[in-house]
């Protein structure tokens, strides 16, 4: 368990993964060791792992499920290989299961602008809430990548923010007029009574947010405006890509936007804009116009 522990301080401090990523990684391993018992983990081989991934079929796990932790699974071994604790990867046999394609949930206008309009302004904390809420849902950032945003990241007169992203690649990302605001009133006000900090968004002890806290703070927002849908740092982020494409932006840019490597992980918000596809059939074609 010892090579688990360091393998966690890896993802945290070199590889800077999201803490809920690492969360779930490091459950997701101690379910593996309760499986592999009093087994050496260096004899573990392709038979073994097969056993395990079968265990977790007949507890109905997800697709989505086992793909994290296959993913999980995979890391680790190129871990322990790299330093020299293991001769190879026995994952590299390993494929993921096929994953349902599940539609991404995001928000209506009206909802949008409920959530959006619920912080209190005349409070440091909803200053607070404001900003960390239109920026999410301004530059389609992840949580990962809010929590780090130091004050130095931000060109103000340009509107963009340099952002820390997944596999550690740099992207910039811009902000309109509204976020522009919130960030004014939260730096000369609401931010005054958190302590000194490089961080843009500090928690109480000036030092970097918790995504935890930003979750459960949507939470509480998205609840004291009777919203019906369950609104997470993502659902703002895929709300991002949604309006995007319905108000005509091309899929390529708003993929670079969110940071997506591959366009086919940007395809999947095509679905969500057939909205906008029958509205300009029933604009545009003369056989659907009254």
């Amino acid at each position: 368990m010892n090579d688990l522990k360091k393998f966690i301080d890896y993802l945290t401090y070199e590889r800077h993964f999201a803490e809920h990523t690492i969360i779930n990684y490091k459950k997701d391993l101690t379910e593996f060791y309760r499986f592999l018992d009093k087994k050496n983990i260096k004899d573990i081989d392709v038979t073994f792992l097969r056993l395990y991934l079968k265990k977790l079929y007949d507890n109905k796990y997800s697709a989505s499920s086992i793909s994290r932790k296959i993913s999980a699974l995979r890391s680790y071994f190129r871990f322990l290989v790299a330093e020299n604790k293991m001769d190879n990867n026995p994952m590299i046999l390993i494929s993921n299961p096929k994953k349902e394609r599940k539609l991404p949930t995001f928000l209506n206008v009206n909802d949008l602008e409920k959530l959006l309009a619920a912080p209190d302004l005349n409070t440091a904390d909803g200053q607070k809430e404001a900003l960390i809420l239109e920026l999410l849902y301004s530059t389609g950032i992840r949580v990962s990548e809010l929590i780090n945003i130091k004050v130095k990241d931000i060109d103000f007169a340009e509107r963009k923010i340099l952002v820390l992203g997944k596999g550690n690649k740099e992207r910039y990302v811009y902000y309109g007029s509204k976020a522009s605001q919130l960030l004014d009133i939260f730096i000369h006000n609401g931010r005054k009574f958190l302590p000194a900090s490089d961080y843009l968004i500090p928690n109480k002890h000036g030092q970097k947010l918790n995504d935890r806290m930003v979750r459960l703070m949507i939470d509480k927002l998205a609840r004291k405006v009777n919203l019906n849908v369950h609104v997470t740092p993502h659902v703002l982020r895929h709300t991002y890509a949604t309006h995007m494409l319905n108000e005509g932006a091309d899929l390529k840019s708003v993929g670079d936007l969110l940071g997506h490597e591959n366009l086919s992980t940007t395809q999947i918000y095509t679905h969500v804009s057939n909205e906008r596809l029958r509205k300009v059939y029933l604009d545009s074609h003369p056989r659907a116009k009254k």
